[in-house]
C-alpha cells in the first residue's frame, strides 16, 4: 500500500514516499541558510544521483555505506539508494578508521561515501572489497555532487518486493562485534505510516529536524515520517538551543534525545509564549529522565512525548497523542506491534507489574543480522517475538517502562555503547589489570560512559593517560566521560563483577 492506501505493486520505500498524489512545489526541506528544497526538486535530485550510483557499478542489493556529515544531499543519497534498489549503511561520523575497517569489510558495499578528508585513509579500506569510493562534504559539496550535476533526474524507481532489503545499521554487540541489523522495505514503511496516524503528523507540520541522519531516530523516524505526512523538516546540522528557539513560532514538531530538552531548559528563553506554536516535542533514543519530563512541563506547558524503539526494530511504543504521558514511561504498543515482558532464562510471559525481558513483534521488526544466521536465531523465539535485551515492565494500566539493558548496554547522548568494546581497549593497556565501564545517570546524556580500572601495584596509570590511550581508537562518544582508579572490583560468589554495585557506589558522580 502507498501513503493514500492505494495498491502499488513497487514496494520500493522510495516510491511509496513520493509515488502519491502531491503538489511537487510543496516544501520539503528548508535548510539552515534560508534555502528551500521542493519535493519535485527532492525527486529530481534523487533520479540524478541515483544515475551515478548505477554508473559507480551500484547493482540491485549492493551496500552503500556513507560515512558523510549531515547535509540535504546526504539525504538525498540515502534516497537515491533506496531508489534505485540498493541498500543504504549509514555510518557514525565519530567512527575512526579503525572501526571503520571492520564495517566496510564486512558489509562489502560496492560504493562507500565519505568526507574528502578521509577520503584516502576509507580508500585504502575500500580497496580490500574492490568498493568505488565518492566524496560529499559537511557543505554538500563533493565528486558526488559534481557527477550528479552532469546526470539526468529521469530515473525508474527500481521495484522492489516489502520483503528485500533497504538498509543495514551496525549496532555494537556486547562481545565488541557489532552486528548488522538488516531492515527491509516494509519494515521502514509500516513503521513510519504507523507513526504518521499515531502522532497526527499532517502536510502543515513543520519539523525542526536538528538530529544527525547515520541514526535510526534522524534518518528513519524523523526524515521518513516527515516525508510520508508531505510536510517539511527545517535541517539543521546540529543541536543549537538558541536557534531551535528562534525557528519554534514557525515549526509544529520537535524530535530530539534528552539532551535537547536539558540544554533548552538551559535558556531563559524557553518559554510559554516561546513554544505556543509548538504543538508536539518527541524524545527518544535515550532514557529522559522524569524530573526534565516535569520541568518541561511546567515551563512551556507542554508535555514531552516519550517512546521507545531500537535499531532492530525502529519504533515499538509510544506515550498517546491524546492522554497522559506519563513520566518515566515509554507508553504503549503502537498499533500493530505485539510487546511482551517475559522470564529471562525460561521465556514464558510474566504478569503484569512485573520485571523481565521486553520482547517485540510486528511488521517493524528487522529481518535478522547481516550474514549472522546463527546470532539471528537466538534472538527470535519460535513464535517471532524479538528478544530486545531490555528489560522492563509494563504497569497495570498497559504503559510500558525500560529499566535498563540484560547486557549493560549503555546508552548515551541517543547512541548504544556496549561496555565490552572499551573494556577490551582499556585491558590491553600496560598497567591494566582489568577494567569495568557501567553507565550512570547524567542530565545532559542519559548515561555517562564511565570506566572503572584496577591498576598493577607498580603502575602509576591515572586518567589522563587512559584517555589519551583511548583517543583515536574508539569513537568520541565512547568515550568515559570519568575513569576511577580502583584496587579492586567486587564480585559475586561465581567470580563475575558486579557493575550492578557499581552503579549504585558511584549512581551520583555526575550530579
Amino acid at each position: 500500500m502507498n501513503a493514500h492506501g492505494n495498491t502499488n505493486m513497487n514496494a520500493n520505500l522510495f516510491a511509496r514516499l513520493f509515488d502519491a498524489p502531491g503538489d511537487p512545489d510543496k516544501r520539503a526541506i528548508e535548510t539552515a541558510d534560508g534555502g528551500s528544497i521542493s519535493y519535485g526538486e527532492l525527486v529530481a535530485r534523487a533520479g540524478r544521483v541515483a544515475n551515478v550510483l548505477i554508473a559507480r557499478g551500484v547493482k540491485i542489493g549492493d551496500r552503500v555505506a556513507a560515512q558523510t556529515e549531515k547535509s540535504v544531499e546526504a539525504l538525498v543519497l540515502y534516497l537515491a539508494t533506496v531508489r534505485a534498489g540498493a541498500v543504504y549503511l549509514p555510518l557514525n561520523t565519530a567512527y575512526t578508521l579503525h572501526e571503520l575497517d571492520y564495517f566496510i569489510t564486512d558489509a562489502e558495499p560496492s560504493l562507500v561515501v565519505c568526507d574528502p578528508a578521509t577520503r584516502d585513509g576509507i580508500a585504502a579500506i575500500a580497496a580490500k572489497v574492490n568498493a568505488a569510493v565518492e566524496t560529499l562534504d559537511a557543505g554538500g559539496q563533493g565528486s558526488l555532487t559534481d557527477a550528479a550535476a552532469q546526470a539526468s533526474s529521469d530515473f525508474a524507481t527500481v521495484p522492489r518486493e516489502g520483503s528485500d532489503l533497504a538498509a543495514i545499521l551496525y549496532t555494537s554487540g556486547t562481545t565488541g562485534r557489532s552486528k548488522g541489523a538488516m531492515l527491509s522495505h516494509d519494515n521502514l514503511a509500516s513503521n513510519s505510516l504507523t507513526l504518521v496516524d499515531y502522532w497526527r503528523f499532517s502536510p502543515d507540520d513543520v519539523l525542526i529536524h536538528a538530529l544527525p541522519i547515520y541514526h535510526t531516530h534522524g534518518l528513519f523516524v524523523a526524515s521518513n515520517v516527515t516525508l510520508f505526512a508531505r510536510a517539511s523538516m527545517i535541517f539543521l546540522p546540529k543541536l543549537d538551543p538558541e536557534r531551535i528557539i528562534d525557528l519554534m513560532p514557525r515549526a509544529t514538531v520537535l524530535m530530539g534525545v534528552p539532551t535537547f530538552y536539558t540544554r533548552l531548559l538551559q535558556s531563559p528563553r524557553l518559554t510559554k509564549d516561546a513554544t505556543s506554536h509548538m504543538r508536539l516535542f518527541i524524545s527518544g533514543s535515550a532514557p529522559l529522565l522524569a524530573e526534565t519530563h516535569r520541568e518541561w512541563s511546567a515551563r512551556t506547558g507542554h508535555a514531552v512525548l516519550e517512546r521507545y524503539g531500537m535499531t532492530e526494530t525502529n519504533m515499538n511504543t509510544s506515550n498517546p497523542y491524546d492522554g497522559e504521558r506519563v513520566p518515566g514511561a515509554v507508553g504503549f504498543p503502537l498499533p500493530g506491534v505485539s510487546v511482551r515482558v517475559t522470564d529471562p532464562d525460561a521465556g514464558r510471559e510474566l504478569p503484569r507489574g512485573e520485571i523481565g525481558m521486553i520482547e517485540v513483534k510486528g511488521p517493524n521488526v528487522f529481518k535478522g543480522y547481516w550474514r549472522m544466521p546463527e546470532k539471528t536465531a537466538a534472538e527470535f523465539r519460535p513464535d517471532g517475538f524479538f528478544i530486545t535485551g531490555d528489560l522492563g515492565k509494563i504497569d497495570e494500566r498497559g504503559y510500558v517502562h525500560i529499566l535498563g539493558r540484560g547486557k549493560d548496554l549503555v546508552i548515551t547522548g541517543g547512541f548504544n555503547v556496549y561496555p565490552k568494546e572499551i573494556e577490551s581497549e582499556i585491558d590491553a593497556m600496560p598497567g591494566v589489570v582489568e577494567s569495568a565501564v557501567i553507565g550512570l545517570p547524567h542530565a545532559d546524556f542519559g548515561e555517562g560512559v564511565t570506566a572503572v580500572v584496577v591498576r598493577s601495584s607498580q603502575s602509576s596509570l591515572d586518567e589522563a593517560e587512559v584517555l589519551k590511550s583511548l583517543d583515536g581508537q574508539i569513537a568520541k562518544f565512547k568515550m568515559p566521560k570519568k575513569v576511577i582508579i580502583v584496587d579492586e572490583l567486587p564480585r559475586n560468589t561465581m567470580g563475575k563483577v558486579q557493575k550492578n554495585v557499581l552503579r549504585s557506589t558511584y549512581k551520583d558522580i555526575y550530579k
